[in-house]
């Protein structure tokens, strides 16, 4: 028996054990095959749900905290440590908090402002941005934010549709002040962040901000009643005209705010910020995201492909922000040693193409790529948490009780979504590119657009798939695979995307047909090899008797568009073509592209080494497909 003992030293288990062990064995196996994203998935939805009831608790304790009140108690609570670093310069989260309180202070005394007045902001990144922001908002303000890209009559629009008292420009911008002065509404109190000022009736600001008090205004003035109350307006360029005001609420601060710490980032982590302020990718999940982290932000006046990595290193970055086009330009640059040689651990953003995103991972290293989908003014969010390449996000049953939304049959002919005989919308398989929209209820709302109720209706869908529901339209198709991740496929209408920002095609058409020798325009978007979104091009029907004036469109479209919004490609036409419902046609354009070789009408290129339009010939169009030419 001793020889048994000694071949057989451990206790024989009783056969339940061995049971359950291959029982739970088997159910890890099923899980792995058959649910392989069950634990991220949960992971995922248990952090959603626990920011949700933070929120509720804090509205059933009848507390409403917003962004800026967690800014305040941040700043009591560690005033030394770094809330932004800015050319070098270290501004602490008492700093900041002192800083705004004196711009809420000037604005109190001189400024006449009310609880729930609007301020429209036209500056660049830099930390009075900030402090600008926030000390409005310490007053109650409604804070605007202007893109300093939009130029003339655009710009003009933005600030009068969203009914500002008082414009602030930054001291970089008074040039684009100049230009659109004469035409500002006479009430409207302009204030520039210099000492001095040639302009006639423009007050400074500078001078006033080291004269204020720092002391605190009473909290009632920017105590919230209701998390649904308008905080910020965020210019979007939608899917047609103009760039509109999307209203944003507090609610929509906090949520945008949360992102960060969706994807896993801490207090402990810095945060580089390249992308504009006005931007809510920057300003609400980017600084906002510090805030709700209590973490440090780095801030960069303007992207920078050559100076990225150094900054990251040199300020010991871990999560940087970015979109599609900017991965590429960072993946464009010439190879350096020591590209892995840095502490960036997670990339946060949108946009990026799948051959980019491989790019990036092999060349700078193991970040986590963190890309989501969020339209400004949307009720709708997708985040992609398990690192799935080319994916926005992905969704389950139990995502979608909570934030309920559907992909749906569109007709592209006709630029409408496909309803059934009996007037129903309906719904794509698996796999097939289908419109995206979202239920639009108590939960999750739609606040719309400031200044024109007509723009709010048109993104709303109505009677979609019963009697009296109510969808948000994004504007954007996506396709849904088998796995339940998510994929941006294309925008409809008349926008399309370039160098990050939405271009709405009738705003383009309206500068271009000012000019005298223009009888019709219609701009679409074309695909570039290698590049993000789609360039613009316009086709071009002339009066009759006149000739195309190349300096003048050029003069025309630098003087009244953003950069990204000057069509790189132009094409002379004898006659525009329609559709059967009387619309421009646009398909057969997109399709043929800018190609000489296949198209015989003109064509023309936007040089900007040139500052001029130049005939694309067939070695141009050779240069531009090769990457030899800067877009």
């Amino acid at each position: 028996m001793s020889g048994w003992d000694d071949l057989y030293p451990l206790p024989v288990l009783p056969s339940w054990v061995a049971g359950t062990a291959v029982g739970i064995v088997s159910l890890h196996l099923i899980q792995k095959f058959f649910f392989p994203y069950f634990w991220a998935d949960l992971r995922y939805l248990l952090k959603v749900l626990m920011y949700g009831l933070r929120v509720e608790m804090y509205r059933l304790q009848g507390r409403i905290v917003t962004i800026l009140d967690k800014f305040v108690k941040l700043a009591e609570k560690q005033p030394h440590k770094p809330f932004l670093i800015y050319e070098g310069k270290v501004h602490t989260y008492w700093d900041v908090h002192r800083r705004s309180n004196r711009i809420a202070q000037v604005f109190l005394h001189h400024g006449a402002l009310k609880k729930g007045d609007t301020v429209a902001l036209l500056m660049t990144n830099e930390p009075d941005f900030i402090h600008v922001w926030f000390g409005l908002a310490k007053l109650g303000c409604v804070v605007a934010f202007l893109n300093f890209n939009v130029r003339s009559r655009s710009l003009l629009h933005c600030v009068s549709s969203c009914e500002p008292k008082v414009l602030v420009v930054g001291a970089d911008l008074l040039g684009t002040l100049e230009e659109i002065l004469p035409n500002l509404q006479k009430d409207l109190s302009v204030w520039i962040m210099t000492k001095d000022s040639t302009f006639p009736s423009v007050h400074t600001l500078l001078d006033k901000i080291e004269a204020a008090s720092e002391d605190p205004v009473p909290v009632n003035r920017h105590s919230a009643n209701n998390l649904k109350s308008s905080v910020l307006y965020i210019f979007t360029s939608g899917t047609t005209g103009l760039p509109k005001a999307a209203v944003i609420s507090h609610m929509q601060v906090l949520k945008g705010a949360a992102g960060l710490w969706g994807f896993g980032a801490t207090a402990e982590d810095i945060i580089y910020i390249t992308l504009p302020l006005y931007h809510s990718a920057a300003s609400l999940l980017g600084i906002g995201g510090c805030i709700e982290l209590g973490a440090t932000c780095v801030l960069k006046k303007k992207f920078s492909a050559s100076q990225f990595w150094s900054d990251c290193k040199k300020y010991n970055v871990t999560v940087i922000q970015y979109i599609g086009e900017l991965c590429r330009y960072l993946c464009s640059q010439p190879v350096k040693e020591g590209e892995k040689n840095h502490k960036v651990r997670l990339a946060v953003g949108n946009g990026v193409r799948n051959d980019v995103w491989r790019e990036f991972l092999a060349r700078f290293g193991p970040v986590k790529i963190c890309e989501f989908y969020g339209a400004t003014e949307g009720n709708i969010c997708f985040m992609n948490h398990t690192g799935k390449i080319g994916s926005v996000g992905r969704t389950n049953f139990f995502y979608k009780l909570f934030f309920p939304f559907d992909l749906i049959k569109y007709d592209f002919q006709k630029d409408e979504p496909i309803r059934n005989k009996q007037g129903w919308c309906e719904k794509v398989k698996k796999g097939e590119a289908g419109l995206l929209i979202s239920k639009v209820n108590a939960k999750n709302p739609f606040f719309g657009y400031a200044g024109n109720k007509r723009h709010t209706e048109k993104k709303l869908l109505c009677e979609v798939f019963k009697k009296g529901d109510l969808y948000f339209n994004t504007g954007d198709l996506m396709v849904q695979d088998h796995e339940n991740f998510l994929y941006f496929w294309d925008r409809i209408g008349d926008t399309f995307r370039w160098k990050g920002e939405n271009v709405a095609t009738t705003e383009v058409s309206d500068v271009i047909v000012m000019l005298d020798f223009i009888q019709e325009v219609n701009v679409y978007g074309v695909s570039v090899p290698d590049h993000e979104g789609k360039a613009g091009m316009a086709s071009l029907i002339l009066k009759q008797n006149t000739s195309l004036d190349l300096e003048q469109m050029y003069k025309q479209v630098v003087t009244y568009l953003p950069s990204y919004a000057c069509p790189l490609f132009l094409r002379v036409q004898k006659k525009m073509e329609m559709t059967g419902t009387f619309k421009q046609q646009k398909f057969r354009l997109v399709d043929e592209g800018f190609n000489p070789s296949t198209i015989t009408d003109p064509l023309y290129f936007l040089d900007n080494s040139k500052k001029a339009y130049v005939l694309l010939t067939k070695e141009v169009h050779d240069l531009i497909l090769f990457g030899k030419i800067k877009l």
